[in-house]
């Protein structure tokens, strides 16, 4: 077990540990005590958030002190800096962000020389140097530290890359939303310079407000947006550019599952699609069967990102999400990308001459309900006999047509309860029913 590292990285509240500058100080080292092994240059960029600017000295310090190399990028998306460690040819990648949460948090992630995240057995060796006393390199070994100004041009031009030459997004309105976050700079550049008109919001930071009122995870202010605008496609955001939430032209927010839908069965239509799709066990089953019909293969991995990259390798597929937006698209890039995801879905459009509700036809969602329940302490609600009792429960209500999954939170102390069903009234029944549950069994940890 590690001690530091969640699904996600390190994540929590600023000024908690592990989230404080002394934390990140070491961290730095230890990281560069690992990546110096193999090359001495570390890459690290970050979201808008305020404390990014404290954590991003921190770590530099501590980098350097190891004897390794620093290469600053700023603000830039978490999918950027996958792309950015590839390209300078880094030992490492480092993200400081807390991806969809509010400011008050903070966190970081590690990607490989490969673009991808770092295996479990890098975590370990990480967090064996943050146990060992921090000792500074000689004078002449210190590493040094420099910025790259480019760095968001070489993205943006990456971006459009992997769009069609002689495809031109000319013609249609697009709302996008940053989320007030890392994307800012980057996102309507993209779209614009590919010939759409671009009506811009959330691109405003202020160190506070990333993902306060808009984004991926808030598509209300979107959705207004682009009905106000008559637009044809409005494209969220969060706060540090690796998820993608979607509103058509009549004002529906699509999500992931929506977003798989539309890149595989264009893909499909196209002749290029091959394999499956990998969903998680958020996705509904409504996706599953819409792509047993078209013979579209589909597998589900754990609830993370990390976990459908792995499956995705396991089976030699490219195309794999999840309903919140990270959306991969292997034979692309190596990560979750909201951007590029966006510009397969704007490519089917074009394509096919065909909004974006036109291209979900086929695709008939089963009712599905989450509702989080805030704790103390996280704990496996599987392997707590009152839950297992309430799960089996619900599923004899289900009677094979639907799903219940009770699950902690990989980076929140969150449990989450989701309920799949035929119609509303049961599922809203059942969720409130887990929901107790949970709160009871909740009450009693608390009382131990």
């Amino acid at each position: 077990m590690r001690k530091y590292f969640g699904t996600d990285g390190i994540r929590g509240k600023v000024g908690t540990t592990p989230i404080t500058p002394e934390f990140m100080l070491k961290l730095g080292w230890a990281a560069g005590q690992v990546f110096k092994e193999n090359d001495k240059k570390i890459l690290i960029g970050k979201d808008t958030r305020i404390s990014g600017y404290m954590f991003e000295s921190a770590l530099e310090s501590g980098i350097v002190a190891a004897g390794a190399d620093v290469r600053l990028v700023g603000p830039m998306p978490t999918p950027a800096i996958a792309y950015l460690t590839r390209t300078f040819r880094a030992s490492a990648g480092i993200v400081i962000s807390a991806s969809h949460n509010p400011y008050t948090d903070n966190g970081i992630k590690f990607f490989s020389a490969e673009g991808g995240k770092i295996s479990d057995e890098i975590e370990e060796r990480i967090e064996y140097f943050l146990e060992q006393p921090m000792e500074v390199v000689e004078s002449s070994l210190i590493g040094r530290a420099k910025r790259i100004d480019d760095a968001a041009g070489r993205y943006i031009e990456y971006c459009k890359g992997t769009f069609p030459i002689g495809l031109q997004l000319s013609g249609l309105k697009i709302v996008v939303d940053c989320a007030d976050g890392a994307t800012y700079h980057v996102a309507p550049r993209v779209f614009s310079e590919l010939g759409a008109e671009v009506i811009s919001i959330g691109v405003n930071p202020d160190g506070l407000n990333i993902n306060e009122f808009s984004g991926a995870t808030k598509p209300e202010l979107l959705r207004k947006n682009v009905l106000a605008e008559e637009a044809d496609l409005g494209i969220a955001l969060d706060g540090d550019g690796d998820r993608l939430i979607l509103v058509d032209r009549h004002g529906v927010v699509r999500d992931g599952d929506d977003i798989l839908y539309i890149i595989a069965n264009h893909l499909m239509r196209t002749g290029r699609f091959s394999g499956g799709v990998v969903g998680t066990l958020m996705s509904n089953f409504g996706l599953e069967l819409a792509f047993s019909e078209t013979g579209i293969g589909f597998s589900r991995a754990a609830v993370g990102d990390r976990y459908v990259n792995e499956k995705l390798m396991q089976h030699g597929w490219v195309l794999g999400g999840e309903p919140s937006g990270h959306i991969v698209c292997r034979s692309i890039t190596t990560t979750g990308d909201g951007i590029i995801a966006a510009l397969q879905v704007l490519r089917a459009m074009v394509e096919e001459g065909k909004a974006l509700d036109e291209l979900l036809v086929g695709l008939v969602k089963f009712p599905q309900k989450l509702k989080n329940i805030r704790v103390a302490k996280r704990f496996v609600p599987n392997e707590e006999p009152a839950l297992q009792k309430a799960i089996a429960v619900a599923n004899e209500r289900l009677n094979g047509l639907g799903r219940v999954l009770l699950r902690a939170s990989g980076t929140e102390p969150l449990i989450r309860v989701m309920v799949e069903g035929r119609d509303d009234k049961t599922v809203d029944e059942l969720v409130d029913y887990l929901v107790e549950e949970v709160k009871s069994v909740v009450a009693e940890k608390m009382k131990a």
